[in-house]
């Protein structure tokens, strides 16, 4: 960041992933630049990067979209200006089917899957949840007795619930055994800590010690800093992306499925299933109903179960 610049990670409550997105969009905005000061430039600066990106970037609309909220955070937040981006060169909206699977694929994927990894995955297909949402889950957001999950924070900074299926839930029970019993181990070695969002590490100085804040699914090793304290965050995404990646080739599945698939998978067995799409909607944590349609288009046929004549011959 230009001297002068509040990074965003100290002027408001941003998610790590966000804080990171927003420093490497402002870092290239600069060298585009030749690294003048951000209060030298304004809206005709703003418009020819953006523009690049679209244009001899060739990025796509989401990735452009990403770099617009970095700099608008920086000038409207930051440096309290205005930016017009009336001659801004938007990139091209991709449409993109989301990638399905079917019962029977997602069935063959969990086969081929062991540990947490293959528990991560029943809790994004189960539960219908973001793969970074699933890792950042601990042991007060679950409620096996309602057979329910609390999302905290999620995309859009919004809590919900959502559902936890009763074999899922039976499995995490058994998973927990094992995860408290590391967490005691950590404790007896004088370790222990989880690092608490917000500010409720200067309210309660001893709650990230407690059982019910620990991770669900916590890293295998524990963190060390430079000051030689230790503790454990959650398990890193990749090794369920690289696991998930193992089983769709062991399982020879042609479709390019993601962690993301079976949040899809979830959502249109949902829709098959006969349950309505604004329960669907509430589920996923989607604001807007349309991004929740997409999964009509997956079933081609419309929202109304309209089929083609062609079935009746």
């Amino acid at each position: 960041m230009a001297q002068g610049v509040q990074p965003p990670a100290h002027a408001r409550h941003y998610a790590k992933r966000t804080v990171e997105s927003y420093e490497q969009w402002l870092r290239r905005f600069l060298r585009f630049h030749g690294m003048r000061h951000p209060r030298e430039m304004g809206s005709e600066e703003v418009n020819a990067f953006l523009t690049h990106l679209a244009v001899e970037g060739n990025v796509s609309a989401s990735t452009q979209n990403q770099a617009l909220a970095a700099l608008l955070f920086l000038y409207r937040e930051l440096l309290e200006r205005d930016l017009d981006l009336e001659r801004l060169v938007r990139a091209r909206q991709k449409r993109r089917l989301p990638v399905v699977l079917t019962p029977g694929e997602v069935r063959a994927v969990l086969e081929r899957m062991d540990g947490v990894e293959a528990m991560v995955s029943e809790v994004l297909y189960g539960s219908g949840l973001r793969l970074m949402e699933a890792l950042r889950l601990r042991v007060k957001d679950l409620d096996f007795e309602r057979r329910e999950l609390t999302v905290r924070d999620g995309k859009g900074g919004k809590d919900r619930r959502t559902m936890l299926p009763i074999g899922v839930g039976e499995r995490l029970r058994v998973h927990l055994q094992q995860v408290r019993r590391l967490h005691e181990k950590d404790l007896a070695e004088g370790y222990g800590r989880v690092q608490l969002p917000g500010a409720l590490q200067r309210k309660y100085r001893s709650a990230d010690r407690e059982w019910n804040w620990q991770w669900v699914f916590p890293q295998h090793k524990r963190w060390r800093n430079e000051t030689g304290e230790q503790g454990r965050h959650h398990l890193d995404p990749s090794l369920v992306q690289k696991a998930i990646r193992r089983a769709v080739i062991a399982a020879e599945i042609s479709k390019p499925a993601t962690s993301h698939s079976f949040r899809h998978s979830f959502a249109t067995h949902l829709l098959e299933r006969g349950h309505d799409i604004r329960t669907i909607q509430e589920l996923l944590g989607h604001s807007d109903i349309r991004t929740t349609m997409i999964y009509t288009h997956v079933l081609n046929r419309g929202p109304f179960g309209i089929s083609s004549p062609a079935d009746a011959l």
